[in-house]
């Protein structure tokens, strides 16, 4: 009989998100693939490959003038749970090959450890560690999210989720996107005008083996109203467990957010959606308003310049923050109309 030390080392890995709406990830950034089992998911439902490719290819790295230049396929294989674009019911499971890696690129760090990635960290927990790109902390493994997110949303087609840029580096936007449909490609910043300047500081970022962090604002329209629970699966929390799950982002807020700390209530309570669609972590079908922040990229310097890596994660960074809330909004969809079956 094991102790409870050694079945909780062996059984409690966090490597799953979501309840009635699940993704189990698995796989290292310089393994054989990486893949998602999402179980879960409804019946009947028509599946398009080529739409799954299409978001995968929106996070895909060697795509955006100023980021990594590693180049991957990253086609969709999918294993099981779909039959003839139509799904089972059963579990899906979903790989993609790694095919483009080059892990001398990493030698250095199986005995650095970057600031703020989980280097040091996984050789704390576990003792053992796959440096070369990351392995389980790569950010590579964010695919198997964007995977996840392709299949919630065929759970709420009706619900429209769009993140963008509005702080990276000296270009900002305070405004609310109005149009959650614009072509903001390929950096996702409103104001696309500034996209010879993004291109241009991004690659001078790369060349001095620098990074940068930013902001990520999300914005969900059509959300049915009571997704959410009244105690501890608050949308609001389930909202920012999943999007601080993703490795870069370090903050999360909704609706005002922080500015309410300079606030009277008088001023909040009349203040136009203020608390940004979820009102004691219920949706209330008001426009849903997140705010989240990236930190830099950890590898700089040399080791930036010798390996293919981003100087600034965010553009890519996009498609898997709204998976992530297509993740959170199709369990607590599933959960909701649980509870309503008579």
């Amino acid at each position: 009989m094991p102790s409870a030390f050694e079945y909780n080392d062996h059984h409690m890995r966090g490597n799953t998100f979501g309840k009635l709406f699940s993704l189990t990830s698995f796989g290292e950034s310089h393994g054989t693939a990486m893949g998602v089992v999402i179980d879960g998911l409804p019946a009947g439902l028509n599946v398009s490959l080529d739409d799954l490719q299409r978001e995968l290819d929106r996070r895909a790295p060697g795509k955006i003038a100023g980021t990594t230049s590693r180049l991957e396929d990253d086609k969709a294989i999918i294993l099981s749970g779909v039959f003839e674009g139509v799904s089972l019911g059963t579990p899906v499971a979903v790989i993609v090959n790694n095919t483009n890696q080059k892990s001398t690129d990493y030698d250095k760090l199986k005995s650095e450890h970057r600031p703020g990635h989980a280097d040091k960290t996984t050789i704390m927990k576990y003792g053992v560690r796959d440096h070369r790109g990351g392995g389980r902390s790569s950010g590579r493994e964010t695919l198997s999210r964007v995977v996840a997110g392709y299949f919630a949303g065929l759970i709420i087609p009706q619900v429209k989720v769009r993140a963008y840029v509005s702080l990276l580096g000296p270009f900002e936007h305070t405004e609310i996107l109005k149009d959650l449909y614009l072509d903001l490609s390929p950096y996702s910043f409103p104001d696309t005008s500034k996209n010879d300047e993004i291109k241009k500081y991004l690659e001078e970022l790369k060349s001095q083996g620098e990074s940068v962090g930013g902001r990520v604002r999300i914005i969900v329209e059509n959300s049915p109203v009571g997704l959410g629970e009244p105690a501890f699966d608050k949308l609001k929390a389930d909202f920012a467990k999943a999007l601080l799950s993703i490795g870069a982002v370090v903050s999360f807020s909704y609706g005002l957010g922080e500015e309410m700390a300079l606030m009277k209530g008088s001023a909040v309570s009349s203040y136009e959606n203020a608390f940004g669609g979820m009102e004691g972590g219920i949706s209330n079908g008001e426009k849903m308003l997140m705010t989240i922040t990236f930190k830099p990229t950890s590898t700089i310097g040399d080791k930036a310049k010798e390996g293919r890596h981003d100087p600034c994660i965010i553009p890519r960074a996009i498609p898997v923050v709204e998976a992530m809330v297509k993740v959170v909004l199709a369990d607590h969809y599933l959960r909701q109309n649980a509870y309503l079956v008579k």
